[in-house]
């Protein structure tokens, strides 16, 4: 669960996430932003989150504005002092509204209660793999939004696909990069293995995408990305040997 924190007080948004990460621990703080243009600018960049606590009075307004300014689309869970706000923020997509200080024993709640709701649903931003109705399908194009902007690309256009700053990346051979709402342990099960292979941590990727190869230490492979890459691309000791029979065709159990 990727979420996104609205709140101009530090010790409110330390304290939130705090509380959030220790409800749950499969939550990931995706970004934070102190006020309505910062918010704006957040989301207009980045994948949509998938559940968004926001305070009500911030440094530059009010949060409603934001839903002026942008097509909010993820639920969103109101955190704040007042409560004379409760029947306005339920004309959006809201999940709940709880009071400051939040406590636990209330945000327990409200995020069993977006769970739920969550399960009900399939975001239609994900991955269209989602939609297979077999896991062993391999993924055959994606569906990206990036703000305002829907694109679909197919997984053959795909070079490779990394992962920074807590973000997952396709980059099309053109050398476009698009941001993409899985994480790279969901991508790794859903591509066709015969297309993609996992080098390390950070970078998925195709026979296609590399340049050049060079011998490294501990028998590893260093890799020269095409389109370039800021990341350095060395594949994993233990991933050498997969790696080199990937390259070649070969299969597992052969």
């Amino acid at each position: 669960m990727r979420v996104f924190i609205i709140e101009d007080e530090d010790a409110a948004a330390r304290r939130l996430q705090k509380l959030i990460v220790e409800c749950d621990p499969t939550a990931e703080i995706a970004g934070l932003a102190e006020g309505i243009e910062t918010a704006v600018a957040w989301l207009d960049s980045h994948p949509r989150p998938d559940l968004i606590f926001m305070d009500i009075h911030l440094s530059d307004g009010s949060a409603f504005e934001i839903f002026n300014r942008f097509e909010v689309q993820s639920p969103v869970i109101f955190s704040t002092a007042y409560d004379q706000y409760a029947i306005q923020a339920f004309k959006y997509n809201t999940v709940d509204y709880l009071l400051k200080p939040v406590k636990a024993e209330e945000l327990a709640p409200a995020l069993a209660k977006y769970r739920r709701a969550a399960a009900a649903a399939l975001p239609d931003y994900r991955l269209l793999a989602e939609l297979l109705p077999h896991q062993d399908k391999a993924a055959r194009r994606f569906l990206i939004r990036t703000g305002h902007t829907m694109k679909v690309i197919d997984a053959a256009d795909a070079a490779y696909f990394y992962s920074q700053n807590k973000i997952t990346y396709l980059v099309a051979h053109t050398g476009k990069r698009y941001p993409v709402d899985y994480p790279l342990d969901r991508l790794e099960h859903i591509l066709d293995a015969r297309q993609f292979f996992r080098i390390n941590r950070q970078i998925i990727l195709t026979v296609a995408s590399i340049k050049e190869m060079h011998a490294y230490s501990k028998s590893r492979v260093k890799i020269e990305l095409a389109p370039p890459c800021g990341l350095e691309a060395i594949v994993s000791t233990e991933k050498s040997p997969l790696f080199k029979r990937w390259l070649t065709g070969v299969e597992e159990d052969e």
